[in-house]
Protein backbone atom coordinates (compact mmCIF):
# COMPACT_ATOMS: atom_id res chain seq x y z
CA UNK A 1 0.00 0.00 0.00
CA UNK A 2 1.30 3.51 -0.84
CA UNK A 3 2.63 5.53 2.29
CA UNK A 4 1.75 8.98 0.40
CA UNK A 5 -1.61 10.53 2.36
CA UNK A 6 -3.22 13.31 0.83
CA UNK A 7 -6.40 14.90 1.62
CA UNK A 8 -9.47 13.34 -0.07
CA UNK A 9 -11.88 14.93 1.89
CA UNK A 10 -12.05 19.00 3.02
CA UNK A 11 -14.35 19.93 5.17
CA UNK A 12 -13.41 24.03 5.72
CA UNK A 13 -15.47 26.08 8.39
CA UNK A 14 -19.01 24.27 6.86
CA UNK A 15 -22.42 25.04 8.65
CA UNK A 16 -25.79 23.36 7.30
CA UNK A 17 -28.94 25.02 7.85
CA UNK A 18 -32.43 23.61 6.75
CA UNK A 19 -35.87 25.91 6.92
CA UNK A 20 -38.49 24.53 8.64
CA UNK A 21 -41.58 26.60 7.40
CA UNK A 22 -40.11 30.08 9.00
CA UNK A 23 -37.93 28.89 11.30
CA UNK A 24 -34.47 27.62 10.63
CA UNK A 25 -33.23 24.77 12.08
CA UNK A 26 -28.93 24.61 12.24
CA UNK A 27 -27.59 21.11 11.76
CA UNK A 28 -24.25 21.30 11.12
CA UNK A 29 -22.00 24.30 12.76
CA UNK A 30 -18.51 25.65 11.75
CA UNK A 31 -17.55 22.12 11.43
CA UNK A 32 -13.86 21.15 9.88
CA UNK A 33 -11.90 18.11 9.26
CA UNK A 34 -9.86 16.11 6.79
CA UNK A 35 -10.05 12.61 5.50
CA UNK A 36 -6.45 11.05 3.92
CA UNK A 37 -6.28 8.74 0.84
CA UNK A 38 -6.43 5.07 2.88
CA UNK A 39 -8.58 6.67 5.59
CA UNK A 40 -11.28 4.64 7.28
CA UNK A 41 -13.39 6.84 9.44
CA UNK A 42 -16.37 6.25 11.60
CA UNK A 43 -19.12 8.64 11.99
CA UNK A 44 -20.79 8.23 15.93
CA UNK A 45 -23.38 10.42 17.50
CA UNK A 46 -27.10 10.64 18.94
CA UNK A 47 -29.70 11.03 16.87
CA UNK A 48 -29.89 14.30 14.96
CA UNK A 49 -26.20 15.09 15.40
CA UNK A 50 -25.17 15.77 12.08
CA UNK A 51 -23.64 12.29 10.92
CA UNK A 52 -25.86 11.33 7.93
CA UNK A 53 -26.02 15.37 7.15
CA UNK A 54 -22.65 15.45 6.71
CA UNK A 55 -22.48 11.97 5.20
CA UNK A 56 -24.53 13.64 2.50
CA UNK A 57 -22.42 16.32 2.06
CA UNK A 58 -19.45 14.17 1.67
CA UNK A 59 -21.23 11.90 -0.89
CA UNK A 60 -22.68 15.39 -2.78
CA UNK A 61 -26.02 14.63 -2.41
CA UNK A 62 -26.42 18.01 -0.69
CA UNK A 63 -24.45 21.37 -0.42
CA UNK A 64 -23.35 23.34 2.69
CA UNK A 65 -24.98 26.87 3.70
CA UNK A 66 -21.54 27.98 4.24
CA UNK A 67 -18.37 26.82 3.94
CA UNK A 68 -16.50 24.59 1.53
CA UNK A 69 -16.47 20.67 0.90
CA UNK A 70 -14.04 19.60 -1.68
CA UNK A 71 -13.63 15.92 -2.11
CA UNK A 72 -11.44 14.61 -4.40
CA UNK A 73 -10.26 18.04 -5.77
CA UNK A 74 -13.69 19.54 -6.42
CA UNK A 75 -15.65 21.94 -4.71
CA UNK A 76 -18.82 20.61 -4.00
CA UNK A 77 -20.38 23.35 -3.04
CA UNK A 78 -19.44 25.40 -6.39
CA UNK A 79 -20.53 22.14 -8.70
CA UNK A 80 -23.69 21.89 -10.99
CA UNK A 81 -26.26 19.74 -9.97
CA UNK A 82 -25.38 17.45 -13.37
CA UNK A 83 -21.90 18.10 -12.57
CA UNK A 84 -22.44 16.38 -9.69
CA UNK A 85 -24.30 13.23 -10.84
CA UNK A 86 -21.14 13.03 -12.92
CA UNK A 87 -18.71 13.43 -10.50
CA UNK A 88 -20.23 11.23 -7.80
CA UNK A 89 -20.34 7.95 -10.66
CA UNK A 90 -16.47 8.67 -11.44
CA UNK A 91 -15.44 8.89 -7.52
CA UNK A 92 -18.18 7.46 -4.82
CA UNK A 93 -19.14 4.54 -4.03
CA UNK A 94 -22.89 3.95 -2.11
CA UNK A 95 -23.57 1.28 0.42
CA UNK A 96 -26.95 1.60 2.10
CA UNK A 97 -28.42 0.03 5.62
CA UNK A 98 -31.26 -1.63 3.76
CA UNK A 99 -28.93 -2.48 0.19
CA UNK A 100 -31.59 -0.69 -2.26
CA UNK A 101 -31.37 -3.84 -4.58
CA UNK A 102 -33.67 -3.85 -7.35
CA UNK A 103 -35.34 -7.07 -7.24
CA UNK A 104 -36.50 -7.65 -10.17
CA UNK A 105 -32.37 -7.56 -11.42
CA UNK A 106 -29.98 -10.24 -10.49
CA UNK A 107 -26.97 -9.95 -8.97
CA UNK A 108 -25.22 -9.16 -11.75
CA UNK A 109 -27.24 -6.87 -13.12
CA UNK A 110 -27.66 -4.96 -9.81
CA UNK A 111 -23.53 -4.76 -9.89
CA UNK A 112 -23.54 -3.22 -13.29
CA UNK A 113 -26.45 -1.18 -12.71
CA UNK A 114 -23.72 1.92 -11.96
CA UNK A 115 -21.65 1.12 -14.67
CA UNK A 116 -24.23 1.33 -17.29
CA UNK A 117 -23.43 5.17 -17.02
CA UNK A 118 -19.84 5.13 -17.79
CA UNK A 119 -18.08 5.17 -20.92
CA UNK A 120 -17.22 1.28 -20.48
CA UNK A 121 -18.27 -0.94 -23.44
CA UNK A 122 -19.90 -4.41 -22.54
CA UNK A 123 -17.10 -6.66 -22.00
CA UNK A 124 -15.44 -3.93 -19.75
CA UNK A 125 -18.56 -4.05 -17.68
CA UNK A 126 -18.46 -7.49 -17.55
CA UNK A 127 -14.93 -7.46 -16.63
CA UNK A 128 -15.43 -5.50 -13.80
CA UNK A 129 -19.04 -6.52 -12.65
CA UNK A 130 -16.84 -10.37 -12.63
CA UNK A 131 -14.27 -8.87 -10.30
CA UNK A 132 -16.20 -6.55 -7.84
CA UNK A 133 -18.30 -10.03 -7.14
CA UNK A 134 -14.96 -12.04 -6.97
CA UNK A 135 -13.67 -9.69 -4.47
CA UNK A 136 -16.94 -9.87 -2.02
CA UNK A 137 -17.12 -13.51 -2.56
CA UNK A 138 -20.40 -14.25 -4.89
CA UNK A 139 -19.08 -14.89 -8.15
CA UNK A 140 -21.26 -18.14 -7.53
CA UNK A 141 -24.24 -16.23 -7.10
CA UNK A 142 -24.69 -13.96 -9.91
CA UNK A 143 -27.61 -15.32 -11.43
CA UNK A 144 -29.67 -15.06 -8.32
CA UNK A 145 -32.45 -12.36 -7.52
CA UNK A 146 -32.64 -10.42 -4.19
CA UNK A 147 -35.37 -12.57 -2.73
CA UNK A 148 -32.96 -15.61 -3.33
CA UNK A 149 -30.00 -14.13 -1.28
CA UNK A 150 -29.67 -13.35 2.44
CA UNK A 151 -29.37 -10.08 3.97
CA UNK A 152 -25.56 -10.76 4.19
CA UNK A 153 -25.71 -11.77 0.66
CA UNK A 154 -27.51 -9.15 -0.60
CA UNK A 155 -25.77 -6.81 1.62
CA UNK A 156 -22.08 -8.03 -0.50
CA UNK A 157 -24.13 -7.29 -3.46
CA UNK A 158 -24.44 -3.91 -2.52
CA UNK A 159 -20.81 -3.17 -1.84
CA UNK A 160 -20.33 -5.33 -4.83
CA UNK A 161 -21.94 -2.57 -7.06
CA UNK A 162 -20.33 0.23 -5.02
CA UNK A 163 -16.52 -1.25 -5.48
CA UNK A 164 -17.99 -2.03 -9.40
CA UNK A 165 -16.55 1.90 -10.55
CA UNK A 166 -13.14 1.52 -8.59
CA UNK A 167 -14.83 4.82 -6.21
CA UNK A 168 -12.45 6.84 -4.57
CA UNK A 169 -14.76 6.87 -1.37
CA UNK A 170 -16.92 4.70 -0.37
CA UNK A 171 -19.97 5.99 1.70
CA UNK A 172 -21.11 3.56 3.95
CA UNK A 173 -24.37 4.63 5.99
CA UNK A 174 -25.11 2.18 9.22
CA UNK A 175 -23.91 -0.99 6.74
CA UNK A 176 -24.99 -4.02 9.33
CA UNK A 177 -27.59 -1.88 10.49
CA UNK A 178 -30.07 -4.29 9.36
CA UNK A 179 -28.04 -7.40 9.51
CA UNK A 180 -27.55 -9.97 12.29
CA UNK A 181 -24.06 -10.15 14.53
CA UNK A 182 -22.74 -12.78 12.23
CA UNK A 183 -23.51 -11.41 8.85
CA UNK A 184 -22.46 -7.95 10.00
CA UNK A 185 -19.35 -9.20 11.15
CA UNK A 186 -18.23 -10.44 8.11
CA UNK A 187 -19.85 -7.14 6.40
CA UNK A 188 -17.13 -5.06 8.39
CA UNK A 189 -14.41 -7.89 7.60
CA UNK A 190 -14.93 -7.36 4.01
CA UNK A 191 -14.94 -3.58 4.48
CA UNK A 192 -11.73 -3.85 6.71
CA UNK A 193 -10.41 -5.74 3.24
CA UNK A 194 -11.35 -2.83 0.86
CA UNK A 195 -9.59 -0.64 2.87
CA UNK A 196 -6.48 -2.34 3.71
CA UNK A 197 -6.03 -4.66 0.21
CA UNK A 198 -7.26 -2.18 -1.96
CA UNK A 199 -6.84 1.31 0.03
CA UNK A 200 -10.33 2.65 -0.24
CA UNK A 201 -11.10 5.24 2.03
CA UNK A 202 -14.17 4.53 3.96
CA UNK A 203 -16.28 6.75 5.57
CA UNK A 204 -18.86 5.05 7.66
CA UNK A 205 -22.02 6.45 9.77
CA UNK A 206 -22.55 3.72 12.58
CA UNK A 207 -24.26 3.84 15.95
CA UNK A 208 -22.59 0.16 16.93
CA UNK A 209 -19.20 0.99 18.81
CA UNK A 210 -18.35 -2.53 17.66
CA UNK A 211 -18.52 -1.70 14.17
CA UNK A 212 -17.02 1.98 15.14
CA UNK A 213 -14.00 -0.16 16.51
CA UNK A 214 -13.13 -1.85 13.26
CA UNK A 215 -12.03 1.39 11.56
CA UNK A 216 -8.86 3.16 11.91
CA UNK A 217 -10.39 6.60 12.96
CA UNK A 218 -13.47 7.50 14.88
CA UNK A 219 -15.46 10.57 14.41
CA UNK A 220 -18.13 12.24 17.11
CA UNK A 221 -20.49 14.69 16.47
CA UNK A 222 -22.84 16.42 18.95
CA UNK A 223 -25.44 19.06 17.99
CA UNK A 224 -23.53 19.45 14.57
CA UNK A 225 -19.84 19.94 15.76
CA UNK A 226 -17.02 17.28 16.20
CA UNK A 227 -16.86 16.87 19.87
CA UNK A 228 -14.36 13.54 19.41
CA UNK A 229 -11.33 12.72 16.82
CA UNK A 230 -9.14 9.55 17.71
CA UNK A 231 -6.70 8.09 15.33
CA UNK A 232 -5.48 4.64 16.13
CA UNK A 233 -2.64 2.95 15.67
CA UNK A 234 -2.13 0.49 13.51
CA UNK A 235 -1.54 -2.12 16.37
CA UNK A 236 -5.08 -1.20 17.40
CA UNK A 237 -6.83 -1.98 13.94
CA UNK A 238 -4.69 -5.08 13.78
Amino acid sequence: MSESKSPVVIVDDVCKEYRKNENVVPVLQNLTLEMNSGDYVSLMGPSGSGKSTLLNLIAGLDKPTSGSVIVCGQDLGKTSQSELSKWRSRHIGFVFQMYNLIPVLNAYENVELPLTLTPLNRKQRKQQVQTALEVVGLSDRMDHYPRQLSGGQEQRVSIARAIATDPTLIVADEPTGDLDAKSGSEILDLLGRLNEEFNKTIVMVTHDPGAAARAKRNLNLLDGRLVGDIVKSTEQTA
